[in-house]
């Protein structure tokens, strides 16, 4: 086993490595330059900085002085145009208990509404229930969570003003809360769709097995039949179901973090992109990315030791 986690966490440091090169190339080769709309920069004051920045360079040259800095520095480089001077992951650490928050609190709220849905559409199946959850987690599935933030945001905030139309990153923490009602609602709609679909699934094939008719036929109620086994045996495969989703959260956030001006890492991934500020993007999408490798590592990890047959190919 210790020798399958080595081989996984050595495979998730070489797509780190890959993604922050692509994202290297891909952000220099785009046109412009982080100074290019500086109306107030004469062209020599806009050719100081980009030597300061390196960007006078080749674009491998680029790159090498930015590898030296990550790997024999430990430095990411400082903030170009958004927050000029300000190293990069001190800017994302002020923002991270804000995205934490956001996206946990969505999955959190996911994971029992999504168990519930998925429990009474499996006992209903082919009744009136189960098409009802069936259309909406379809529905769910379907929609992206910007467009169930643009109407949340236009029916509950901008209509009735139940909530608040922005994030409120003055007020206290009642009113902080509050304004982020919406946004988790956003992100909680496709990760409850998700669960529910997967519990169903599994819920069905579990209750029309052997034991589940054997456990009946002793005098369990079918209520006291699923509690007791058909709902914790379905509960193991959608364990690993589980885990990936705080990604596909994350990912979402991004976009919905912008629509309700929310201050995480998501808005600053935009920003800095708008903006081309090179180091801060690189600093963001570092920060996205080892998240989602180590998340695909802990859903391997959990496989090697559900299924031995993954760990003995492992060794092959």
């Amino acid at each position: 086993m210790t020798k399958y986690v080595i081989k996984r966490v050595g495979m998730m440091f070489l797509t780190l490595f890959i993604i922050i090169t692509i994202g290297f190339f891909v952000l220099r080769l785009m046109p412009g330059s982080p100074y290019s709309d500086e109306v107030n920069l004469t062209p020599e004051a806009i050719a100081a900085l980009e030597a300061k920045q390196h960007l006078d360079k080749p674009l491998i040259v680029q790159y090498a002085y930015f590898m030296k800095g990550v790997f024999l520095e430990n430095n990411w480089g400082v903030s170009i145009t958004m927050r000029p001077g300000m190293n990069c992951f001190d800017i994302i650490k002020e923002r991270i208990p804000t995205t934490l928050a956001l996206n946990v609190l969505a999955l959190l709220i996911s994971i029992p509404l999504g168990i519930i849905a998925g429990t009474v559409a499996a006992v209903f199946k082919t009744k009136m229930p189960d098409y009802v959850i069936s259309l909406l987690v379809v529905i769910c599935i379907s929609v992206p969570s910007f467009v169930f933030a643009s109407l949340l945001q236009y029916f509950l905030a901008g209509i009735n003003g139940w909530f608040p139309l922005i994030y409120n990153s003055t007020g206290n923490v009642q009113e902080r809360l509050t304004s982020m009602v919406l946004p988790i609602l956003a992100l909680s709609f496709s990760p409850i769709a998700t669960v529910c679909r997967y519990l169903r699934g599994e819920l069905i094939e579990t209750m029309s097995s052997e034991y589940m008719l054997l456990a009946r036929t002793k005098g369990l109620k079918n209520y006291q039949a699923i509690v007791r086994h058909a709902f914790r045996n379905s509960m193991v495969p959608l364990a690993n179901v589980i885990i990936p989703m705080f990604t596909r959260i994350m990912g979402g956030s991004m976009v919905v973090e912008g629509l309700f001006s929310v201050p995480g890492i998501g808005g600053i991934m935009v920003d800095s992109i708008t903006a081309r500020d090179y180091t801060l993007t690189i600093a963001a999408l570092m920060f996205y990315s080892f998240i989602s490798v180590a998340t695909i590592l802990l859903v391997d990890i959990s496989y090697g030791i559900i299924d031995p047959r993954i760990r003995l190919e492992a060794k092959n």
